[in-house]
């Protein structure tokens, strides 16, 4: 006889642990399982947290922000060595996963360990183990892996994905990268400040092409001031190893290289969960179609996380596990995901944004006025040296309420809530020429890019 749950959760990753944690706060039994011996995921442990910590070693032991503070190039180590460059990581990644497995027992959450695959649409089994677990509800949380394209040699040791660059053994001297998307556009960036030669491939026409576009100009030219080699539009050809890696690129460009690192998009962990079994497919890149409650195709089995696809964060995973467990539950709880979400791209600079762009309003013929605030004329700008990061504000052109934020430049995906919050409570202009910000504080920016808006508003 199979042990009864009222949820099962697949995956221990952001989804997962929020999900379990939503239900059994609320008095539901729960089990989780989790293929990996370590709880939290790629967002703990190959993702989210990993880039980002090494972004801040890479700032750190190059002394990239300390740059043009004393009229030197300050840098704390001549020589960086990948052990130093990982250090940080793997504290911050075993600190976080303490934290979830503090946090699963507290709510006295029951834990498998082993890959989970559908009996049934009631039943799965947990490989490895003795387990056969039924449940009323379950919520698949597997979250996703790097897609691995078929013309790169990823048996050579030199070429990574966004999961093996964590393993790797020592620093190379050039790197190029193929994929400008955020997860590309970030290691590039940390790389490159490194002193590593890196070459990045995109094939489309813009980095980071979701963005407002004078940001992503922006950190478009920051990242050549950087010293690395952008081409696009591009596409690796053909990888032919050697001494080097030597890159034939479909324009017929070559680049020899000493190493590869593919961020090329991610694909959904569910070809071994058994959903042939309840009748259920995936779309080619692993994905599961949900509806507007996080349900699959079969009502009592939801899914959220990467594993349902865009927009893949941490932040936005979190959420649509929780109101998929409210919805599962009949929860008396929060019943809707926030209206506008925000991004945070930890590239150097940082980028962040949330809301419209002023080519989404172009698109819908909705009148704005756009206000800007330099990094360079803020005071804690000038003190921290940021001197070509900025705040914009996109605001309606009648009504004065705020429409968009963007920022480039140092904590831009800190600072960005301050403009979040105040979409949220359909502010206008009068909110953020009425608060009293700190001083100094970037977050001044928003009153002062919001004098721009109303200077260009009384001079139409």
């Amino acid at each position: 006889m199979p042990e009864h749950f009222d949820l099962i959760v697949i995956g221990s990753g952001p989804a997962g642990e929020k999900g379990a944690a939503q239900a059994a706060y609320f008095g539901k039994r729960v089990a989780l399982i989790e293929k990996q011996a370590v709880r939290g995921g790629a967002a703990a442990n190959t993702g989210t947290l990993p880039s980002k910590t090494l972004r801040e070693s890479a700032l750190y032991l190059s002394g990239f922000r300390q740059r043009g503070l004393y009229g030197i190039n300050l840098s704390l180590k001549d020589q960086v060595t990948a052990q130093d460059f990982l250090f940080r990581e793997r504290v911050v990644a075993n600190s976080e996963r303490e934290r979830i497995d503090t946090n699963l027992n507290r709510h006295n959450i029951e834990l498998f360990t082993g890959a989970a695959s559908f009996l049934d649409e009631h039943r799965v089994t947990v490989a490895g183990t003795n387990h056969i677990l039924a449940a009323d509800k379950f919520l698949i949380a597997i979250g996703s892996r790097p897609f691995r394209p078929p013309n790169l040699p990823f048996d050579d040791p030199r070429v990574f994905d966004s999961d093996t660059i964590l393993l790797m053994g020592e620093l190379p001297a050039s790197m190029l990268v193929a994929g400008g998307g955020v997860i590309g556009c970030e290691y590039a960036c940390m790389f490159a400040a490194l002193g590593i030669k890196v070459t990045l491939v995109e094939g489309r026409d813009t980095l980071l092409g979701f963005l407002d576009s004078e940001v992503s100009a922006t950190l478009t030219g920051d990242m050549e001031s950087m010293g690395i080699n952008i081409i696009k539009p591009d596409a690796i050809d053909a990888v032919e190893t050697g001494d080097q890696l030597r890159v034939k690129l479909k324009s017929g460009t070559e680049v020899s290289v000493g190493s590869l690192l593919a961020a090329t998009g991610r694909t959904g962990n569910t070809d071994q969960l058994g959903l042939e079994n309840i009748d259920l497919a995936p779309n080619k890149r692993g994905q599961l179609n949900v509806n507007e409650n996080y349900q699959t195709d079969q009502p009592h089995i939801y899914a959220a996380g990467d594993v349902i696809g865009f927009p893949a964060l941490a932040s936005t995973s979190m959420e649509q596990a929780r109101l998929a467990m409210v919805h599962a539950f009949d929860l008396k709880y929060k019943k809707g995901l926030a209206n506008i979400l925000p991004y945070g791209i930890y590239t150097i600079p940082e980028c962040s944004m949330a809301g419209e762009t002023e080519e989404s309003l172009t698109a819908k013929q909705i009148p704005y006025v756009a206000g800007k605030a330099l990094y360079a004329a803020n005071a804690r700008g000038q003190i921290i040296g940021d001197e070509r990061g900025f705040v914009k504000l996109l605001f309606h052109r009648q009504s004065r309420k705020l429409l968009g934020v963007h920022v480039i430049g140092e904590l831009a995906s800190e600072i960005v809530h301050t403009g979040l919050m105040a979409m949220l409570m359909e502010a206008t202009t009068d909110l953020l020429i009425q608060t009293c910000f700190n001083y100094p504080t970037l977050n001044e920016m928003f009153k002062y890019a919001t004098y721009d808006a109303l200077g260009k508003l009384a001079n139409d």
